[in-house]
């Protein structure tokens, strides 16, 4: 909106305002980035995914609080980087299986619960026996790139895509320094670069080469969208007829906007995002990489054109790009130990979310019959409609079904519980 106002204010008077408003409404959408056709089981799986991180998010803050205990108000003061509203305490008692809140001395607190503990446990045990690939993976992502070189601050932004952990610069690199040095050309602070020292050829290999050779054929793109889908398919084959051209592949002398240099773009992402715990990335964050890995300039344009490879939605207002063959329906088909342990937390959120909904039906319930109400509707636990909303719950989605969260009733209904006093 201070775009707008910036806008008008260049405009000049009120009634040039109105007279070239519907101009400047075109103008900002010209920037906006379209999304493909809705997709409800992957706009499902996003949800699910994008309530996890907050609770994730909500988790590590706690962990680096002295003793491990976080004052409520404290929290709420972190909630607008979360990118959340409302209270706190409200979001909180809605996973009493793994926030704890107690009061002390006047003041509430937050600390972990046991079964939250015991999964934190796990989760440091699998990210230490997973540290081998992600040196791997982290190789990768240098041998994709176009000097074998990565910002640490720009690679930071994707590291939880990726797995890694927040000290994976001094956690990996002095095990692996035959393979990684950071170097500095520069000298400012921000400008420290991983650089790749040896070329590993036993890891340029990409995901698609490995499921051809699997097969016993010649590496192709899968398409993942329905036979009826017809153009796309069209322009699907038509494209996959050319020879697949490796991301860690030299692009030599390919001119952009070639349909070789296409390939290997589309080839390059789709690296990227088998490379990622859940074959996804921020649209935004991946334009950050452009250069870096030798991308398009029109890069959003290049996913938008291949719907049968990528699946791009602008769930909550930030655009993410999803690799269809990733997915079966919802659910990941190939799960990253570190995944299988947050599927975990996710059961555990799903658990308490459970009980707290429990004890508002039962508490509804008594106040309807004080009132004398006889007809209420019991509770039914539907496993869908737990994922789809705090009440009904974001890692969700019944679709366009009724009482799903495209249902704007249920989104009502959905945001009245969420952010309630209650």
């Amino acid at each position: 909106m201070a775009l707008v106002r910036e806008l008008f204010g260049i405009l000049g008077s009120s009634s040039a305002i109105h007279h070239r408003a519907k101009s400047v409404s075109i103008l900002i959408r010209r920037f906006s980035l379209c999304s493909t056709k809705k997709d409800p089981d992957l706009e499902s799986a996003l949800s699910r995914n994008k309530r996890w991180i907050v609770n994730s998010r909500l988790k590590n803050i706690i962990l680096r609080c002295p003793n491990q205990v976080a004052p409520v108000k404290f929290l709420q003061k972190k909630f607008k980087t979360l990118d959340l509203q409302g209270k706190a305490m409200n979001w909180l008692k809605k996973y009493p299986c793994c926030f704890d809140v107690y009061l002390e001395e006047d003041e509430y607190y937050c600390r972990l619960t046991k079964p939250m503990m015991t999964l934190v446990e796990e989760e440091e045990l699998v990210k230490d026996s997973q540290e081998p690939v992600f040196a791997d993976r982290l190789a990768k992502l240098l041998m994709m790139s176009v000097n074998q070189r990565l910002n640490v601050v720009k690679l930071n932004e994707l590291k939880r895509s990726f797995g890694f952990t927040d000290d994976y610069v001094i956690r990996i690199l002095p095990k692996y320094s035959d393979l990684f040095r950071l170097v500095n050309y520069s000298g400012r602070k921000s400008s420290m670069e991983i650089e790749l020292l040896s070329w590993k050829p036993e890891l340029a290999v990409s995901a698609v080469e490995a499921a051809a050779s699997e097969r016993g054929s010649e590496p192709s793109f899968t398409c993942s969208l329905p036979t009826t889908w017809t153009n796309p398919w069209e322009r699907f084959i038509e494209f996959n007829a050319s020879p697949y051209i490796s991301p860690y592949q030299d692009p030599g002398d390919l001119v952009e906007g070639s349909k070789e240099s296409e390939k290997r773009s589309v080839g390059l992402v789709h690296e990227l995002l088998s490379l990622t715990l859940w074959k996804k990335l921020s649209v935004v964050k991946l334009n950050h990489f452009k250069r870096e890995f030798g991308l398009p300039e029109k890069l959003n344009g290049m996913l938008l054109k291949h719907p049968c490879i990528f699946y791009v939605s602008n769930k909550y207002q930030v655009h993410t790009v999803v690799l269809r063959e990733g997915y079966n329906g919802s659910e990941l088909i190939h799960k990253d130990p570190l995944v299988v342990v947050k599927d975990k937390f996710g059961e555990l959120m799903q658990q308490g979310l459970y009980e707290y909904n429990h004890r508002r039906y039962l508490a509804n319930l008594e106040k309807k019959r004080e009132k004398g109400i006889e007809s209420v509707k019991p509770m039914v636990r539907k496993k869908d409609r737990i994922q789809d909303g705090d009440d009904v719950d974001e890692q969700e989605n019944l679709g366009g079904r009724p009482g799903g969260m495209f249902d704007p009733e249920e989104r009502k209904r959905f945001y009245q519980i969420l952010f309630s006093d209650t």
